[in-house]
């Protein structure tokens, strides 16, 4: 369903374009149309078979009826939105999958999808935990927010009013969290993710210059130990974690103009791939630039077909979310 619910949405893009992509679907709340789904499982389709071809065990999601309107005791929506990207509403920590508390009311109920799954998980010995489930009140959101301008402190459109946070604001490496504020992430989520944790994990804040962010995997790519591959226009090099001090800083050449019929996801999507280990990795088969670059920097891209995919506001580290990795847990730090 194409979200009816639209406060975040409307500041992750520029001023005036959400109404503008709304038109082009034909409005708020109603169904993706068919040909737009059916080009989408196309390009998801090549993804599995490249994935199952490398190794890697793919599990599928129930299906869901996100057309049902819900509600809450301080709110409703008339739709909810998809189950396209895992990344979003879980962290997976070792052997704990952490459901986390997302911002987006028509997101509430999502997790609903991977239930059977996480069942069969929990049932094989793991733990699987839930945030403290947020309310959503009017008061979590700013407003009056208006964006920042060049001179002022970056801002976003949640307060703190309560802990929320999406999965895909962080990034593992290890026992080091690498997270980033958004508008769909607060300071209160951080502190909350941290304190959970304990001492035995870091979750470090990564500062993104861009007031429409939400999620860290168009900025922020840890590729293989020492190597991290950054967005140049939204990352200021000298303001990263000192522990990074150290490491290879790969800046990502331009991306290529992406065929994403709606234009709802940033250009930067093209650096949204999926490490499979410390070499292969999966990349959109038109950033030919990146391609080279990455070759050039000793790994192994695999192109991919993933433009169709982009209307449903991800790409392949959207798209997955890795439950198991083969191997022992190590830290570069």
């Amino acid at each position: 369903m194409f979200p009816d619910w639209k406060t975040i949405n409307e500041v992750t893009v520029p001023p005036g374009e959400w109404a503008e992509i709304e038109k082009r679907l034909g409005g708020a709340g109603i169904p993706y149309p068919d040909a737009m789904v059916a080009a989408a499982l196309k390009d998801r389709a090549e993804f599995i078979h490249i994935l199952e071809a490398e190794g890697v065990n793919v599990r599928h999601v129930e299906r869901s009826n996100f057309a049902a309107p819900f509600a809450t005791p301080g709110w409703n929506v008339t739709s909810g939105f998809c189950a396209a990207n895992p990344r979003d509403p879980f962290l997976v920590i070792g052997n704990e999958i952490i459901e986390t508390p997302m911002a987006d009311r028509a997101r509430y109920f999502e997790s609903w999808a991977y239930r059977a799954l996480f069942k069969e998980y929990f049932h094989a010995g793991a733990k699987w935990t839930a945030a403290p489930k947020p309310q959503l009140l009017d008061e979590l959101y700013d407003a009056n927010y208006t964006l920042p301008t060049p001179d002022e402190a970056m801002r976003y459109i949640v307060t703190d009013f309560e802990p929320v946070f999406d999965a895909a604001d962080c990034v593992r490496c290890g026992r080091d969290i690498f997270m980033q504020l958004s508008n769909v992430t607060n300071r209160s989520g951080m502190k909350w993710l941290q304190r959970h944790l304990g001492d035995g994990y870091r979750v470090h804040e990564i500062q993104n210059l861009s007031p429409e962010a939400i999620h860290i995997d168009t900025t922020f790519m840890p590729l293989a130990p020492g190597k991290l591959l950054i967005n140049p226009e939204w990352i200021d090099v000298d303001k990263l974690p000192p522990i990074l001090k150290s490491w290879d800083i790969l800046i990502a050449p331009p991306p290529v103009p992406n065929k994403d019929p709606l234009g709802v996801v940033s250009e930067w999507i093209s650096i949204n791939f999926l490490m499979l280990d410390e070499e292969r990795i999966i990349v959109e088969k038109g950033q030919e630039p990146l391609i080279k670059a990455l070759k050039g920097w000793g790994f192994k891209p695999i192109p991919c077909s993933f433009d169709s995919y982009y209307p449903f506001l991800g790409a392949f580290h959207c798209a997955t979310l890795d439950v198991r990795r083969r191997g022992t847990l190590q830290s570069y730090f």
